[in-house]
């Protein structure tokens, strides 16, 4: 009798210990996150950003990355070999240099934009054109030539007579405006887009110049996209009509 309530007792308790190993086993690995990586215009960060995230929304387990520069600083990290998934560009001359590359095909016109004159908030020089960014008194700031902003100041110049002498040609649209919102010039060649985004920050000076040089922003996903039918769902979806009223919000114009 003894002997047979020794072995249901240590039955019990080999079964216990199973029991324990089964609860202390460890769970499965989460399904690993795919990334697809985004390069897109400075001027387009608040509105991609924004798309972004409705795009992780609607495809669990998708992080969107997100790298904002200048389109020629962008084209040229593309054609040297960085894996993107889906280029916009603020050019159709920057979108050009990845598709001579042979790295994208039949790139989409999504928005355009026109620049704009930033200043201090009240503009306090009293700057109302074009030409009163060549007074001599004044601080000015504009994109470097082969960034698309700049190239589209280089237009107007050529289109008005007008020569500026600015103190800084910046690397993008973004880094041109923090040297006015941080009082290091007293304006800047920026898009309209920017001036809005800004807020309260700075204060716009449209002028009608600008429509010589409207900027056809271009977007196309990657011959070599690692994630190739994400990338065309995200290119759908910037170009979608839900996508057309996020940019018609923050200024852009929309073909």
């Amino acid at each position: 009798m003894k002997r047979a309530l020794v072995l249901v007792v240590a039955g019990l308790l080999a079964a216990a210990g199973c029991g324990s190993a089964q609860e202390a086993a460890p769970a499965a690995p989460a399904p690993a996150e795919t990334t697809l990586n985004v390069s897109a215009a400075a001027s387009l960060k608040s509105t991609f950003t924004e798309l972004a995230g409705r795009f992780e929304t609607d495809n669990p387990g998708v992080k969107v990355a997100l790298n904002f520069a200048g389109s020629s600083d962008l084209a040229q990290q593309i054609v040297q070999g960085s894996p993107t998934d889906v280029f916009a560009a603020a050019s159709p001359a920057t979108m050009k240099t990845v598709t001579d590359a042979g790295l994208a095909s039949d790139p989409q016109v999504f928005v355009t934009n026109v620049l704009q004159i930033a200043t201090a908030p009240g503009n306090p020089e009293r700057i109302a054109t074009f030409a009163d960014l060549a007074r001599p008194d004044l601080k000015v700031v504009v994109c470097a030539p082969q960034v698309p902003c700049g190239a589209a100041t280089e237009k107007i110049e050529k289109a008005t007579g007008v020569t500026l002498t600015p103190v800084s040609e910046e690397p993008d649209v973004k880094s041109t405006l923090g040297k006015v919102t941080t009082g290091n010039a007293d304006a800047g060649l920026v898009y309209v887009t920017d001036v809005m985004d800004a807020g309260d920050g700075v204060q716009g000076v449209s002028f009608p110049e600008a429509s010589n040089a409207v900027n056809d922003y271009p977007i196309a996903a990657l011959s070599k996209a690692p994630h190739p039918e994400l990338a065309a769902k995200f290119v759908e979806l910037v170009r979608s009509e839900d996508a057309k009223k996020v940019f018609e919000t923050a200024g852009f114009g929309t073909p």
